[in-house]
């Protein structure tokens, strides 16, 4: 007994530098880990978060306010306030103004990005603004309505909506492609418009099967590719945007909300509400692969990736066991940095 004791013993001691070196790898081998948390007050609901990239500017939804984070110092540098129900940002940086969907409040709130002092509130058509962007093509706002199954557009100078969209369903995400189309997911119909920004209609409609309930959507404009993120079948799919076919779906996890695609590390991430962020490597457009399940925080769905530090950004919150409530004091944004 005794000697096999030893024996035992001694294969452990050489089995010891192999399981470190495996441990290592293992370690070495995630992408991405938690930098850091910052706190938030307030303890309101939470959606979209959204960099002003020329300003260097987190804009976070929260509740009946938008805080804003200086991404220098990562310090909160104040808010706009007095909101009814936040929902996404938007910002046009040549006529120095944001914009907030207010679904409560069925408008466009429109805000100074140096002062974040509230220019004006501009009612829209459609019923329950939430995704809202800004078309550097038409230079308009776009603003989905999630209630009215339509798009409201904004014109940035005359701060009033100049025209509106059908858009056959409830739409999510939306991004634009820079020469005059916008990409919009339908979550009740599993399919992608097509909209022509200057026309202000949809022009086509891809379905997205085996995608079910797409939420969050990201372009790849060199390659002409759109990553569309699905709750229903737990999966990332990959659009061939100039024939409208679906190429591939990855698997991810459940209750998605926001996908980012970083164009330099050719990466591209799924934010879940099972606190995971699927991180997948794009290794050509037509090869993917899932390099790392990165673990956050229950209901950490939402995020926004900085182009410059390559860091994610993802609004969280506690909440009390079986509950949508949230505990008080707790809300924050989870810093992720790349190793």
């Amino acid at each position: 007994m005794k000697n096999s004791m030893k024996n035992s013993f001694l294969k452990l001691l050489l089995l010891c530098p192999l399981l470190w070196t495996i441990t290592c790898s293992a370690q070495s081998s995630n992408l991405y880990a938690l930098e850091k948390s910052i706190s938030i007050p307030g303890d309101g609901g939470y959606d979209y978060l959204y960099i002003d990239e020329v300003n260097r500017h987190l804009y976070i939804s929260h509740g009946s306010s938008v805080n804003v984070i200086d991404l220098k110092t990562e310090k909160i540098i104040g808010s706009i306030d007095n909101m009814q129900g936040v929902h996404g940002i938007a910002v046009d940086n040549e006529v120095n103004k944001g914009f907030i969907s207010d679904g409560r409040g069925n408008s466009v709130v429109v805000f100074d990005l140096g002062s974040l002092k509230t220019i004006k509130v501009v009612p829209v058509t459609p019923k329950g603004p939430d995704g809202i962007m800004f078309d550097p093509f038409t230079k308009r706002i776009f603003v989905f309505c999630g209630h009215g199954n339509a798009a409201s557009v904004v014109d940035v100078n005359e701060l009033k909506e100049i025209g509106t969209i059908d858009l056959g369903g409830g739409p999510e995400f939306a991004a634009p492609n820079g020469k005059g189309l916008i990409y919009n997911n339908l979550e009740d119909k599993n399919s992608l418009n097509v909209i022509d920004a200057v026309k202000l209609k949809v022009i086509n409609n891809y379905p997205l099967s085996p995608c079910g309930g797409p939420t969050g959507l990201a372009l790849d404009l060199k390659n002409q590719l759109v990553f569309t993120a699905c709750r229903e079948n737990k999966g990332m799919t990959v659009l061939d945007i100039k024939t409208g076919k679906v190429m591939t779906t990855l698997p991810i996890g459940a209750g998605v909300d926001a996908v980012v695609y970083d164009e330099s590390t050719k990466l591209i991430f799924c934010s879940n509400g099972d606190s995971t962020t699927t991180i997948i490597r794009q290794k050509s457009e037509n090869e993917y692969s899932v390099v790392q399940t990165l673990y956050t925080q229950v209901r950490a769905k939402t995020m926004a990736l900085d182009k410059v530090t390559h860091k994610l950004y993802l609004s969280v919150a506690k909440f009390e066991p079986g509950t949508r409530n949230i505990v008080p004091g707790t809300f924050s944004v989870l810093v992720y940095k790349m190793n």
